[in-house]
């Protein structure tokens, strides 16, 4: 005779459900887990798409600050596309209308004036959309996701000391400012004079901004050469200035003796200073603060959202005789 003990099946009844119910939470967990690694496309199915808004194309360092960050961003598998604000606040504002409006994901952005463009990257904020600022910054420490910054102010102490050795501590100098409204003009003037100011045999004839633009900066110059024409050097606030400078000189036969100190690391102000046109430069890389802009994107699409609020790069001193340390550069 065979006993049956209805308890077993009673167990057994037991059992049944909560098998099904831990396969299906197995397969809930699995399906959340894949939804949640499928980070380079939207909800649509469609690839996360990255704008970058840069200053100007007008300035071949920017282009190269550009490109480096669309191309990171493709390379990481998403859609990219430059804007270019042409040192236009009023334009930069339609470019992230149009970025959010036409579902951006993320911007990398290099601003027009670290005060007028606090409101955009708010708007973006606001809209869910983080911001990654390369190589210029806005002037709030919560609106902007990161930012990727050269170390002006450390770059132009250098250049600041190499300028006071160049003079032997005296003679009379110009220093060309980049655009007022952007805060890498005043950190490259302060790092620069927090070194040459404490040299009384140094004077500053004329102080006067050209707007990082190289032809502005001739024609700057060739207004100061008028009044001040024994000047001894010029200090500009980037490389395109620097050669706008160096145009003005020629122009005025004074380029053997006036010595020129820029600020970028540009491809013609590297050919000049090896072809001992220009004195020195601060050698950025915006590579480096494109391509860690990009990632740092790709990291907040895939949840990351800790990140540090300003990024120091480092910026380093290239003169005439510490040229031959980098790779020679395509002349145009």
């Amino acid at each position: 005779m065979i006993c049956v003990n209805h308890n077993d099946h009673k167990n057994q009844r037991s059992i049944i459900p909560k098998l099904i119910m831990k396969r299906r939470y197995f397969w809930i967990i699995t399906l959340l887990f894949l939804a949640g690694s499928c980070t380079k496309k939207t909800d649509t199915g469609q690839p996360k798409k990255v704008a970058v808004i840069v200053s100007t194309l007008n300035n071949p360092w920017f282009v190269v600050l550009a490109e480096s960050a669309a191309a990171e961003a493709k390379s990481l598998g998403y859609e990219a596309k430059v804007f270019d604000s042409q040192n236009n606040p009023s334009l930069e504002a339609d470019h992230f209308e149009n970025a959010i409006v036409s579902g951006f994901n993320a911007i990398l952005l290099n601003p027009t004036d670290s005060d007028g463009s606090i409101v955009n990257v708010q708007k973006a904020k606001d809209a869910g959309v983080p911001v990654f600022c390369m190589d210029r910054e806005v002037n709030s420490s919560n609106v902007a996701t990161s930012q990727i910054l050269s170390d002006n102010y450390s770059g132009c102490v250098a250049i600041g000391e190499y300028f006071v050795k160049g003079l032997n501590k005296k003679g009379s100098y110009v220093e060309i400012l980049g655009m007022v409204g952007d805060n890498n003009t005043w950190n490259r003037s302060k790092g620069f004079h927090s070194v040459v100011d404490r040299y009384p045999g140094l004077k500053m004839v004329a102080q006067q901004s050209a707007d990082f633009d190289r032809n502005k900066a001739m024609d700057v110059l060739e207004s100061i050469l008028q009044a001040h024409p024994e000047i001894n050097a010029v200090f500009c606030g980037n490389d395109a200035m620097a050669m706008g400078a160096y145009q003005a000189l020629v122009a005025a036969g004074k380029s053997k003796e006036v010595g020129v100190y820029g600020f970028d690391g540009a491809d013609d102000v590297m050919n000049s200073i090896r072809d001992r046109k220009i004195k020195a430069t601060g050698l950025q890389s915006p590579q480096t603060m494109a391509k860690t802009a990009a990632q740092f994107a790709d990291a907040y699409f895939k949840g990351k959202r800790d990140f540090a609020q300003r990024i120091p790069v480092a910026v380093e001193l290239v003169t005439q005789k510490t040229i031959t340390d980098y790779e020679t550069t395509t002349k145009p």
